[in-house]
């Protein structure tokens, strides 16, 4: 057991994580490109069109950042008040429940009562746990990482349009990028969830042009 039990279990970014914001990112550069009209498009209709999509996700790589470091000083804070309870308790049974009750239900069951005294003791022999949950270097790390995974999934889909001056041919491009890079989403989905690679990732190619259509059509 670490010596340190008020960390955040949370990697710089677990794969269903870095899953989720490139997805997200393509999403949200889908109903950019996908709002552009090649008949009526010109340069400046682009340029605004690639400054939109650049912004927005700049913008909610910041915010999705910030949400990544409120859900580390979340479970960091869940993590002291239990270890507080744990000592504080009136008795080793009260302190055992408290640790079974913070523990997946699997877990629990197979430490038995023998395997909780145990982590008990373990836990009463850690240092006083500070007052309050920190933001640490890893953490910054994983915001970081949160931020660059939505705002590059930005830039293969944009590539084409600063490229080729023929809209029609750049936005086409685009298009078979965003469905390359979907069901390369999908399909390490399928491979981290122990499901069919190929099968997540033409769902996922599905899925994705099925939210951009909706975003598109309710104004996103």
């Amino acid at each position: 057991m670490s010596n340190d039990p008020i960390k955040s279990s949370k990697r710089v970014l677990d794969p269903i994580d870095r899953i989720s914001e490139v997805l997200f990112g393509l999403i949200m550069v889908l109903t950019f490109t996908g709002s552009l009209s090649v008949a009526e498009a010109g340069r400046t209709e682009v340029r605004t069109m690639l400054l939109g999509a650049l912004g927005c996700n700049l913008a909610w790589g910041i915010i999705d950042g910030v949400f990544y470091l409120m859900g580390c000083l979340a479970e960091k804070s869940r993590l002291i008040l239990t270890l507080r309870a744990v000592r504080n308790a009136a008795d080793p049974q009260a302190a055992q429940r408290i640790i079974e009750d913070a523990l997946p239900s699997p877990v629990a069951s197979a430490l038995g009562p023998a395997g909780l005294e145990t982590m008990r003791q373990s836990l009463a022999d850690f240092p006083e746990p500070p007052n309050h949950a920190r933001v640490e270097k890893g953490d910054l790390q994983g915001a970081v990482g949160v931020f660059l995974l939505v705002f590059l999934s930005t830039v293969p889909l944009v590539i084409p349009f600063v490229l080729l001056k023929d809209i029609y041919l750049a936005l086409r491009l685009s298009n078979a990028i965003a469905l390359v890079m979907l069901f390369l989403t999908g399909y390490a989905f399928g491979r981290t969830t122990g499901r069919r690679p190929w099968v997540v990732g033409i769902f996922m190619m599905l899925f994705g042009a099925l939210l951009v259509g909706l975003t598109m059509a309710l104004g996103g």
